[in-house]
Protein backbone atom coordinates (compact mmCIF):
# COMPACT_ATOMS: atom_id res chain seq x y z
CA UNK A 1 0.00 0.00 0.00
CA UNK A 2 1.30 3.45 -1.23
CA UNK A 3 0.00 6.48 0.99
CA UNK A 4 2.64 9.10 0.09
CA UNK A 5 4.97 9.93 -3.09
CA UNK A 6 8.36 11.28 -3.25
CA UNK A 7 7.71 12.89 -7.32
CA UNK A 8 11.57 12.76 -8.35
CA UNK A 9 11.52 14.61 -11.15
CA UNK A 10 10.50 18.07 -13.05
CA UNK A 11 8.45 20.21 -15.53
CA UNK A 12 5.14 18.66 -17.23
CA UNK A 13 5.91 15.10 -15.75
CA UNK A 14 6.09 16.09 -12.07
CA UNK A 15 2.93 17.76 -12.50
CA UNK A 16 1.27 14.98 -14.22
CA UNK A 17 2.48 12.45 -11.15
CA UNK A 18 0.90 15.02 -8.80
CA UNK A 19 -2.47 15.43 -10.45
CA UNK A 20 -2.61 11.15 -10.50
CA UNK A 21 -1.74 11.17 -6.94
CA UNK A 22 -4.49 13.38 -5.69
CA UNK A 23 -7.01 11.31 -8.21
CA UNK A 24 -5.96 8.67 -5.80
CA UNK A 25 -6.16 10.22 -2.76
CA UNK A 26 -2.35 9.94 -2.03
CA UNK A 27 0.21 12.18 -0.25
CA UNK A 28 2.56 14.13 -2.85
CA UNK A 29 5.44 15.44 -1.99
CA UNK A 30 8.00 17.55 -5.08
CA UNK A 31 11.49 17.18 -4.98
CA UNK A 32 12.57 20.14 -6.74
CA UNK A 33 16.60 21.22 -7.66
CA UNK A 34 17.29 25.35 -6.77
CA UNK A 35 16.85 25.41 -10.52
CA UNK A 36 13.18 24.70 -10.12
CA UNK A 37 12.06 26.42 -6.79
CA UNK A 38 9.46 28.59 -8.89
CA UNK A 39 8.69 25.55 -10.49
CA UNK A 40 4.67 25.21 -10.79
CA UNK A 41 4.59 21.48 -9.76
CA UNK A 42 6.53 23.13 -6.49
CA UNK A 43 4.10 26.10 -6.04
CA UNK A 44 0.71 23.73 -6.60
CA UNK A 45 2.24 20.51 -4.23
CA UNK A 46 1.20 20.30 -0.54
CA UNK A 47 4.89 19.74 0.37
CA UNK A 48 8.16 20.53 -2.21
CA UNK A 49 11.31 20.03 -1.14
CA UNK A 50 14.65 20.84 -2.08
CA UNK A 51 17.33 18.26 -3.66
CA UNK A 52 20.52 20.03 -4.48
CA UNK A 53 21.68 22.32 -6.90
CA UNK A 54 20.90 23.30 -10.33
CA UNK A 55 23.33 20.60 -11.95
CA UNK A 56 21.30 17.12 -12.33
CA UNK A 57 24.10 14.64 -11.40
CA UNK A 58 23.61 16.69 -7.54
CA UNK A 59 19.83 16.84 -7.89
CA UNK A 60 17.42 14.79 -9.63
CA UNK A 61 20.38 11.90 -10.34
CA UNK A 62 21.29 11.97 -6.82
CA UNK A 63 20.30 8.33 -5.41
CA UNK A 64 21.19 10.35 -1.50
CA UNK A 65 19.46 13.34 -1.62
CA UNK A 66 16.05 11.88 -3.15
CA UNK A 67 16.04 9.13 -1.03
CA UNK A 68 17.26 11.41 2.03
CA UNK A 69 14.17 13.54 0.82
CA UNK A 70 11.68 10.71 1.08
CA UNK A 71 12.54 9.70 4.80
CA UNK A 72 12.60 13.31 5.89
CA UNK A 73 9.35 14.07 4.52
CA UNK A 74 8.14 10.65 5.49
CA UNK A 75 7.13 9.21 2.08
CA UNK A 76 6.75 5.62 1.40
CA UNK A 77 7.24 5.67 -2.45
CA UNK A 78 9.40 7.53 -5.20
CA UNK A 79 7.92 8.58 -8.55
CA UNK A 80 10.99 9.02 -10.89
CA UNK A 81 8.87 9.90 -14.09
CA UNK A 82 10.76 9.49 -16.88
CA UNK A 83 14.50 10.10 -17.65
CA UNK A 84 17.22 10.88 -14.55
CA UNK A 85 16.72 7.43 -12.67
CA UNK A 86 13.62 6.10 -13.83
CA UNK A 87 15.14 2.85 -15.50
CA UNK A 88 18.01 2.95 -12.86
CA UNK A 89 18.51 -0.73 -11.39
CA UNK A 90 20.96 0.27 -8.83
CA UNK A 91 18.45 3.01 -7.67
CA UNK A 92 15.64 1.08 -8.06
CA UNK A 93 17.46 -1.58 -5.07
CA UNK A 94 18.50 1.48 -3.08
CA UNK A 95 14.81 2.35 -2.74
CA UNK A 96 14.30 -0.82 -1.83
CA UNK A 97 16.82 -0.96 0.29
CA UNK A 98 15.54 1.63 2.32
CA UNK A 99 11.87 0.25 2.99
CA UNK A 100 10.36 2.81 0.01
CA UNK A 101 8.23 1.48 -3.07
CA UNK A 102 9.90 2.27 -6.35
CA UNK A 103 6.96 3.57 -8.92
CA UNK A 104 8.32 1.24 -11.37
CA UNK A 105 9.43 -1.75 -12.33
CA UNK A 106 11.57 -4.03 -9.64
CA UNK A 107 15.53 -4.10 -9.31
CA UNK A 108 15.70 -7.42 -10.89
CA UNK A 109 13.29 -6.02 -13.97
CA UNK A 110 15.28 -3.53 -14.63
CA UNK A 111 18.63 -5.45 -14.56
CA UNK A 112 17.31 -7.72 -16.82
CA UNK A 113 16.08 -5.69 -19.19
CA UNK A 114 18.67 -3.33 -18.99
CA UNK A 115 21.05 -3.84 -21.82
CA UNK A 116 19.12 -2.99 -25.20
CA UNK A 117 20.76 -5.73 -26.97
CA UNK A 118 20.32 -8.10 -24.45
CA UNK A 119 16.98 -7.56 -24.16
CA UNK A 120 16.97 -7.94 -28.19
CA UNK A 121 18.03 -11.48 -27.48
CA UNK A 122 15.79 -12.40 -24.61
CA UNK A 123 12.73 -11.26 -26.85
CA UNK A 124 13.78 -12.60 -30.03
CA UNK A 125 13.67 -16.20 -27.65
CA UNK A 126 10.28 -15.72 -26.99
CA UNK A 127 9.00 -14.94 -30.54
CA UNK A 128 10.19 -11.21 -31.41
CA UNK A 129 11.52 -10.36 -34.97
CA UNK A 130 14.54 -8.29 -33.93
CA UNK A 131 16.86 -6.23 -36.75
CA UNK A 132 20.21 -7.52 -37.44
CA UNK A 133 22.42 -6.43 -35.03
CA UNK A 134 25.83 -7.15 -32.96
CA UNK A 135 26.86 -8.30 -29.82
CA UNK A 136 28.46 -5.62 -27.53
CA UNK A 137 31.33 -3.78 -29.26
CA UNK A 138 34.55 -5.07 -27.90
CA UNK A 139 37.11 -3.13 -29.79
CA UNK A 140 36.93 -0.74 -33.15
CA UNK A 141 38.39 -4.12 -35.03
CA UNK A 142 35.15 -6.03 -33.42
CA UNK A 143 32.94 -2.85 -34.97
CA UNK A 144 34.18 -2.93 -38.09
CA UNK A 145 33.70 -6.38 -38.53
CA UNK A 146 30.25 -6.68 -37.12
CA UNK A 147 29.12 -3.76 -39.55
CA UNK A 148 30.74 -5.62 -42.65
CA UNK A 149 28.42 -8.39 -41.54
CA UNK A 150 25.51 -6.61 -40.63
CA UNK A 151 26.16 -4.73 -44.07
CA UNK A 152 25.90 -0.74 -44.16
CA UNK A 153 24.40 1.55 -43.09
CA UNK A 154 23.99 0.86 -39.35
CA UNK A 155 23.26 2.73 -36.51
CA UNK A 156 25.25 2.85 -33.34
CA UNK A 157 23.30 2.77 -30.79
CA UNK A 158 24.53 2.96 -26.40
CA UNK A 159 23.12 -0.17 -24.87
CA UNK A 160 22.01 1.96 -21.84
CA UNK A 161 19.68 5.01 -22.08
CA UNK A 162 17.66 6.36 -24.79
CA UNK A 163 16.24 9.43 -26.34
CA UNK A 164 18.77 8.82 -29.47
CA UNK A 165 22.00 10.09 -27.39
CA UNK A 166 24.53 9.07 -28.39
CA UNK A 167 22.99 7.21 -31.53
CA UNK A 168 24.97 7.74 -34.85
CA UNK A 169 23.84 6.39 -38.69
CA UNK A 170 27.06 5.28 -40.24
CA UNK A 171 27.08 4.45 -44.30
CA UNK A 172 31.01 3.63 -44.66
CA UNK A 173 33.68 2.56 -42.30
CA UNK A 174 35.44 5.63 -42.23
CA UNK A 175 32.26 7.33 -40.85
CA UNK A 176 32.39 4.42 -38.71
CA UNK A 177 35.75 4.83 -37.34
CA UNK A 178 34.61 8.83 -36.20
CA UNK A 179 31.20 8.21 -35.03
CA UNK A 180 32.04 5.63 -32.40
CA UNK A 181 34.49 7.86 -30.48
CA UNK A 182 31.48 10.31 -30.21
CA UNK A 183 28.79 8.08 -29.61
CA UNK A 184 30.98 6.38 -26.89
CA UNK A 185 31.65 9.95 -25.30
CA UNK A 186 27.63 11.24 -26.19
CA UNK A 187 26.81 7.74 -23.91
CA UNK A 188 29.32 7.98 -21.26
CA UNK A 189 27.79 11.67 -20.60
CA UNK A 190 24.45 11.08 -21.04
CA UNK A 191 23.90 7.35 -19.15
CA UNK A 192 27.34 6.99 -17.25
CA UNK A 193 27.79 3.70 -19.56
CA UNK A 194 29.69 3.70 -22.83
CA UNK A 195 29.30 0.26 -24.27
CA UNK A 196 27.67 0.43 -27.66
CA UNK A 197 26.39 -1.96 -30.51
CA UNK A 198 25.35 -2.18 -34.02
CA UNK A 199 22.20 -2.46 -35.72
CA UNK A 200 21.17 -2.73 -39.09
CA UNK A 201 19.91 0.70 -39.88
CA UNK A 202 16.42 0.02 -42.56
CA UNK A 203 15.72 3.11 -44.89
CA UNK A 204 12.50 4.81 -44.81
CA UNK A 205 10.72 3.17 -41.73
CA UNK A 206 8.09 3.41 -39.76
CA UNK A 207 8.30 3.65 -35.80
CA UNK A 208 5.71 2.06 -33.60
CA UNK A 209 5.29 0.95 -30.64
CA UNK A 210 3.19 -0.82 -28.10
CA UNK A 211 2.00 0.05 -24.52
CA UNK A 212 1.74 -2.56 -22.03
CA UNK A 213 0.85 -3.23 -18.65
CA UNK A 214 1.83 -6.07 -16.40
CA UNK A 215 1.31 -6.66 -12.18
CA UNK A 216 2.85 -9.16 -10.40
CA UNK A 217 -0.14 -11.48 -10.10
CA UNK A 218 0.97 -12.23 -14.08
CA UNK A 219 -2.04 -10.28 -15.62
CA UNK A 220 -1.34 -8.15 -18.71
CA UNK A 221 -3.27 -6.28 -21.01
CA UNK A 222 -1.91 -3.61 -24.01
CA UNK A 223 -2.98 -0.51 -24.23
CA UNK A 224 -2.66 -0.27 -28.11
CA UNK A 225 -0.17 1.29 -30.34
CA UNK A 226 1.82 4.97 -31.04
CA UNK A 227 2.95 6.15 -34.11
CA UNK A 228 6.41 8.07 -33.53
CA UNK A 229 7.53 8.33 -37.00
CA UNK A 230 7.65 12.03 -36.86
CA UNK A 231 11.30 12.25 -35.94
CA UNK A 232 14.66 14.93 -36.12
CA UNK A 233 17.97 13.63 -35.15
CA UNK A 234 16.08 10.20 -33.63
CA UNK A 235 14.12 12.52 -31.08
CA UNK A 236 10.33 11.81 -31.65
CA UNK A 237 8.27 15.16 -32.26
CA UNK A 238 4.85 13.98 -33.24
CA UNK A 239 3.12 11.15 -31.73
CA UNK A 240 -0.38 9.79 -32.80
CA UNK A 241 -2.89 6.68 -31.87
CA UNK A 242 -3.58 4.37 -33.32
CA UNK A 243 -0.62 3.99 -36.06
CA UNK A 244 -1.40 5.10 -39.77
CA UNK A 245 1.39 1.96 -40.99
CA UNK A 246 -0.94 -0.60 -39.28
CA UNK A 247 -3.95 -2.14 -40.41
CA UNK A 248 -6.23 -2.62 -38.12
CA UNK A 249 -5.33 -7.04 -38.28
CA UNK A 250 -1.81 -6.06 -37.95
CA UNK A 251 -2.35 -4.08 -35.19
CA UNK A 252 -4.24 -6.68 -33.30
CA UNK A 253 -1.38 -9.27 -34.16
CA UNK A 254 1.93 -6.81 -33.29
CA UNK A 255 0.24 -6.14 -29.63
CA UNK A 256 -0.52 -9.66 -29.02
CA UNK A 257 3.12 -10.73 -29.70
CA UNK A 258 4.83 -8.05 -28.10
CA UNK A 259 1.94 -8.32 -25.30
CA UNK A 260 2.88 -12.25 -25.26
CA UNK A 261 6.79 -11.76 -25.20
CA UNK A 262 7.34 -9.66 -22.83
CA UNK A 263 4.88 -11.16 -20.22
CA UNK A 264 7.17 -14.30 -20.69
CA UNK A 265 10.40 -12.53 -20.16
CA UNK A 266 8.85 -11.83 -16.76
CA UNK A 267 8.00 -7.71 -17.35
CA UNK A 268 5.85 -6.25 -14.48
CA UNK A 269 5.16 -2.58 -14.52
CA UNK A 270 4.07 -0.09 -17.27
CA UNK A 271 5.97 -0.68 -20.68
CA UNK A 272 6.76 0.17 -23.64
CA UNK A 273 7.82 -2.00 -26.81
CA UNK A 274 9.41 -0.22 -29.58
CA UNK A 275 9.42 -1.38 -32.94
CA UNK A 276 10.53 -0.58 -36.86
CA UNK A 277 8.00 -0.95 -39.56
CA UNK A 278 9.74 -1.71 -43.10
CA UNK A 279 8.07 -0.94 -46.19
CA UNK A 280 6.93 -4.71 -46.41
CA UNK A 281 4.78 -3.86 -43.14
CA UNK A 282 6.80 -6.26 -41.28
CA UNK A 283 7.62 -5.08 -37.63
CA UNK A 284 11.26 -5.48 -36.06
CA UNK A 285 11.50 -4.98 -31.75
CA UNK A 286 14.63 -2.55 -31.45
CA UNK A 287 13.95 -1.82 -27.24
CA UNK A 288 11.13 -1.65 -24.26
CA UNK A 289 11.15 1.67 -21.85
CA UNK A 290 10.72 0.70 -18.71
CA UNK A 291 8.57 3.35 -17.66
CA UNK A 292 5.80 5.99 -17.91
CA UNK A 293 6.48 7.30 -21.82
CA UNK A 294 6.37 11.53 -22.60
CA UNK A 295 3.99 10.48 -25.15
CA UNK A 296 1.28 8.41 -23.10
CA UNK A 297 -0.79 11.17 -22.71
CA UNK A 298 -2.54 10.22 -26.09
CA UNK A 299 -3.32 6.60 -24.80
CA UNK A 300 -5.17 8.07 -22.16
CA UNK A 301 -7.24 9.59 -24.70
CA UNK A 302 -8.09 7.01 -26.46
CA UNK A 303 -8.72 4.51 -23.88
CA UNK A 304 -9.87 6.48 -20.53
CA UNK A 305 -7.79 4.73 -18.52
CA UNK A 306 -5.53 7.24 -16.11
CA UNK A 307 -1.85 5.68 -16.96
CA UNK A 308 0.21 6.95 -14.09
CA UNK A 309 -2.35 5.69 -12.09
CA UNK A 310 -1.94 2.62 -13.14
CA UNK A 311 1.64 2.30 -12.91
CA UNK A 312 1.66 3.48 -8.53
CA UNK A 313 -1.44 0.63 -8.29
CA UNK A 314 1.09 -1.59 -10.11
CA UNK A 315 4.24 -0.95 -7.50
CA UNK A 316 1.62 -0.96 -4.37
CA UNK A 317 1.16 -4.53 -5.39
CA UNK A 318 -2.32 -4.25 -6.94
CA UNK A 319 -4.21 -6.21 -9.41
CA UNK A 320 -4.61 -4.77 -12.66
CA UNK A 321 -8.10 -4.78 -11.97
CA UNK A 322 -8.59 -4.83 -15.62
CA UNK A 323 -8.73 -7.40 -18.31
CA UNK A 324 -8.13 -6.99 -22.38
CA UNK A 325 -11.67 -6.75 -22.90
CA UNK A 326 -12.20 -4.13 -20.50
CA UNK A 327 -9.98 -1.77 -22.50
CA UNK A 328 -11.93 -0.11 -25.48
CA UNK A 329 -10.12 1.68 -28.42
CA UNK A 330 -11.94 4.73 -29.30
CA UNK A 331 -11.12 7.91 -31.78
CA UNK A 332 -7.66 9.12 -33.00
CA UNK A 333 -4.85 11.12 -30.50
CA UNK A 334 -2.35 13.54 -31.50
CA UNK A 335 0.94 14.59 -29.22
CA UNK A 336 3.00 17.73 -30.57
CA UNK A 337 6.09 18.38 -28.37
CA UNK A 338 6.08 21.88 -27.74
CA UNK A 339 10.02 22.60 -27.61
CA UNK A 340 11.80 25.92 -26.44
CA UNK A 341 14.19 26.10 -29.90
CA UNK A 342 14.62 27.90 -32.78
CA UNK A 343 13.79 25.57 -36.01
CA UNK A 344 14.85 27.99 -38.01
CA UNK A 345 18.50 28.15 -36.49
CA UNK A 346 19.45 24.40 -36.56
CA UNK A 347 17.17 23.86 -33.33
CA UNK A 348 19.06 25.61 -30.85
CA UNK A 349 17.04 25.53 -27.16
CA UNK A 350 16.22 29.06 -26.51
CA UNK A 351 16.03 29.12 -22.97
CA UNK A 352 14.42 32.62 -21.35
CA UNK A 353 11.24 33.91 -19.47
CA UNK A 354 7.63 33.25 -20.88
CA UNK A 355 5.59 36.42 -20.98
CA UNK A 356 2.12 35.80 -22.11
CA UNK A 357 1.51 32.46 -21.92
CA UNK A 358 -2.58 30.63 -23.17
CA UNK A 359 -3.12 26.80 -23.10
CA UNK A 360 -5.86 26.23 -26.03
CA UNK A 361 -8.92 24.77 -24.58
CA UNK A 362 -12.17 23.37 -26.61
CA UNK A 363 -13.89 19.37 -26.50
CA UNK A 364 -10.84 17.15 -27.30
CA UNK A 365 -8.23 19.30 -26.17
CA UNK A 366 -5.60 18.52 -23.49
CA UNK A 367 -2.29 20.80 -22.56
CA UNK A 368 -0.16 18.85 -20.52
CA UNK A 369 2.49 21.58 -19.42
CA UNK A 370 4.45 23.49 -16.60
CA UNK A 371 4.28 26.99 -17.88
CA UNK A 372 3.19 30.13 -16.56
CA UNK A 373 3.12 33.41 -17.16
CA UNK A 374 6.94 34.63 -15.47
CA UNK A 375 8.37 31.32 -15.49
CA UNK A 376 11.84 31.43 -15.93
CA UNK A 377 13.01 28.29 -18.45
CA UNK A 378 15.97 26.64 -17.24
CA UNK A 379 18.78 26.71 -19.47
CA UNK A 380 20.01 23.47 -17.44
CA UNK A 381 17.74 20.93 -18.66
CA UNK A 382 15.57 19.56 -22.04
CA UNK A 383 13.71 21.79 -23.94
CA UNK A 384 10.23 20.44 -23.51
CA UNK A 385 7.69 22.81 -22.49
CA UNK A 386 4.40 20.89 -22.33
CA UNK A 387 2.21 18.56 -25.10
CA UNK A 388 -0.11 19.60 -26.99
CA UNK A 389 -2.49 16.50 -26.99
CA UNK A 390 -5.79 16.62 -29.17
CA UNK A 391 -8.60 13.49 -29.66
CA UNK A 392 -11.20 13.56 -32.20
CA UNK A 393 -13.14 10.32 -33.35
CA UNK A 394 -11.03 10.00 -36.74
CA UNK A 395 -7.46 10.75 -38.04
CA UNK A 396 -8.60 13.93 -40.10
CA UNK A 397 -10.81 15.25 -37.03
CA UNK A 398 -7.54 15.10 -34.83
CA UNK A 399 -5.02 16.76 -37.73
CA UNK A 400 -7.97 19.78 -38.10
CA UNK A 401 -8.43 19.58 -34.12
CA UNK A 402 -4.58 19.74 -33.64
CA UNK A 403 -4.33 22.68 -36.51
CA UNK A 404 -6.76 25.29 -34.56
CA UNK A 405 -5.52 24.29 -31.13
CA UNK A 406 -1.66 24.90 -32.03
CA UNK A 407 -3.18 28.38 -33.56
CA UNK A 408 -4.53 29.18 -30.05
CA UNK A 409 -1.15 28.17 -28.07
CA UNK A 410 0.09 31.61 -27.05
CA UNK A 411 4.31 31.08 -25.38
CA UNK A 412 5.46 34.82 -25.65
CA UNK A 413 9.34 35.75 -24.75
CA UNK A 414 10.84 32.59 -25.94
CA UNK A 415 10.98 30.41 -29.28
CA UNK A 416 9.12 27.63 -29.72
CA UNK A 417 8.32 24.89 -32.68
CA UNK A 418 4.46 25.77 -32.48
CA UNK A 419 4.95 26.81 -36.39
CA UNK A 420 6.49 23.83 -37.32
CA UNK A 421 4.19 21.50 -35.91
CA UNK A 422 1.53 23.27 -37.78
CA UNK A 423 3.47 23.20 -41.14
CA UNK A 424 4.06 19.12 -40.44
CA UNK A 425 0.35 19.09 -40.33
CA UNK A 426 -0.40 20.85 -43.62
CA UNK A 427 2.50 18.64 -45.41
CA UNK A 428 0.39 15.96 -47.67
CA UNK A 429 2.96 13.05 -46.89
CA UNK A 430 1.94 13.66 -42.94
CA UNK A 431 -1.65 14.17 -44.16
CA UNK A 432 -1.33 10.38 -45.94
CA UNK A 433 0.17 8.85 -43.08
CA UNK A 434 3.10 7.97 -45.17
CA UNK A 435 5.67 10.13 -42.28
CA UNK A 436 9.15 7.74 -42.29
CA UNK A 437 11.54 8.69 -39.51
CA UNK A 438 14.48 9.89 -41.61
CA UNK A 439 11.82 12.78 -43.70
CA UNK A 440 12.95 15.75 -41.40
CA UNK A 441 16.59 14.80 -41.82
CA UNK A 442 16.14 13.75 -45.33
CA UNK A 443 14.84 17.09 -46.66
CA UNK A 444 15.62 18.85 -44.12
CA UNK A 445 13.60 21.08 -41.64
CA UNK A 446 14.08 24.50 -44.36
CA UNK A 447 10.95 23.65 -46.06
CA UNK A 448 8.93 23.39 -42.96
CA UNK A 449 10.51 26.33 -41.08
CA UNK A 450 9.41 28.44 -44.06
CA UNK A 451 5.51 26.64 -44.41
CA UNK A 452 5.34 27.77 -40.47
CA UNK A 453 6.55 31.48 -41.48
CA UNK A 454 4.24 32.19 -43.85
Amino acid sequence: MVTKVLIANRGEIALRILRACRTLGIGAVVAYSEADRESLAAQLADEAICIGPADAKHSYLSAPAIISAAIVTGCDAIHPGYGFLSEDEGFAEVVRAHDLTFIGPSAEVLERFASKEATRRLLSAHGLTTIPGSSMLRDEEHAFAEAERIGYPVLIKPSAGGGGKGMRLVRTSRELETSLKVSRSEAMAGFGDDSLYLEKYLEDNRHVEIQVAVDRFGNAIHLGDRDCSVQRRHQKIIEETPSPALSDAARRELAERALGAVAAAGYESLGTLEFLVDGNGDAYFIEINCRVQVEHPITELCTGIDMVALQIKIAAGEPLGITQNDVVFRGHAIEFRILAEDPAKDFRPAAGQVGAYLAPGGPGVRMDSHLYPGYEIPSYYDSLLGKLCVWAPDRAGAIARGDAALRELLVDGVTTNIELHRAILANQVFIDGKVTTNLLDRVGSAPFVAAGNR
